[in-house]
């Protein structure tokens, strides 16, 4: 990897510090609970002071530019600001599986994904455990980590949050999941879905624009953005593509996923059900081909499986 400059430990410090005063009132989503989670009170996310993890590994199945040869060094945190009813993280994001670490903790799995090989620290469902992932990067740093950092979100963000990340991640992998509003209350529970994705992105690219490699095509800076093609259309995928397009221009990153597959509450839900269709994934990778996105990682059919899907621990 070529040599990247990183910020000062005391960065991350002072930023986790200001986000730790939010969560006397929590406001770290759009959701904006209120409880205190410093004095133990849970909200929608059901975060607590420190960070819950579940598990820890070299990731190959991210996008190319993320795993590169020898994986992304994927940490998947418990809990999340949406409550999708199709969840394939489910046992994690809904059913809160993990254990809370404490900063000193955290720190260690960075730096032993570093020592595996990783290409960067992937951050899987991150903004709840913000502060303390940070408080863990500075520790990290000082001990000698030297790989970008993946923020790797659902896109329901509030852009004064993704603020106080300036400088401080490297890369950014949001989803955008929806262009209709109605579709994201039933299907995710996430009023103004859109509204905040959108403001989201915009922060977002403002910090790192868009994907820049190393001499290996592995991302050391950027932005690429996920779009899961949902039965009938629901996630509205040429309004998204467009909105990529009008917010980071032509050159934007986008992975046009395929592997939606029913789980968790689906099989219960109107409209998402089932699989895809080829017909309605042609209809998709067209509406991105439309709306000129530069740069486009697509999937086969076959992706819609569980089989790369962790397999959490209780």
């Amino acid at each position: 990897m070529n040599e990247l400059r990183f910020p000062a430990p005391e960065a991350y410090e002072r930023a986790a510090m200001r986000l730790r005063s939010w969560m006397k009132a929590c406001v770290l989503c759009p959701r904006r609970c209120g409880v205190n989670r410093l004095a133990g009170q849970r909200g929608f996310c059901r975060a607590g002071r420190l960070a819950a993890v579940n598990t820890y590994q070299l990731h190959p199945g991210e996008e190319p530019p993320i795993s590169g040869q020898h994986g992304s060094g994927t940490v998947f945190f418990a809990g999340c600001t949406l409550a999708c009813r199709f969840c394939q993280n489910y046992a994690i994001s809904q059913e809160g599986w993990g254990d809370e670490l404490e900063a000193p903790q955290l720190a260690r799995i960075f730096l032993e994904l570093q020592e595996a090989g990783a290409h960067n620290i992937n951050l899987v469902t991150p903004t709840p455990h913000a502060a303390a992932i940070l408080e863990a990067l500075a520790l990290a740093r000082r001990a000698g980590l030297r790989l970008p950092i993946v923020y790797n979100t659902s896109g329901y963000e509030r852009p004064a949050v993704l603020r106080q990340l300036a400088g401080l991640i490297e890369i950014y992998l949001p989803d955008y999941k929806y262009a209709d509003e109605s579709a994201a209350r039933r299907l995710s529970n996430a009023p103004g879905y859109a509204k905040y994705c959108s403001m989201a992105l915009t922060e977002m690219f403002d910090q790192v624009g868009n994907l820049d490699y190393d001499d290996d095509g592995v991302a050391t800076q950027g932005i690429l953005v996920r779009h899961l093609v949902l039965p009938e259309n629901l996630a509205g995928t040429a309004w998204v593509m467009r909105e990529l397009t009008r917010i980071c221009g032509r050159r934007v990153a986008v992975s046009l996923m395929s592997q939606y597959f029913p789980a968790y509450k689906a099989a219960q839900t109107k409209g998402v059900g089932r699989p895809i269709s080829a017909v309605e994934y042609a209809a998709a990778r067209q509406a991105l081909d439309e709306a000129g996105v530069g740069l486009a990682f697509v999937q086969s059919l076959s992706s819609a499986t569980d089989e790369l899907t962790p397999r959490f621990r209780r």
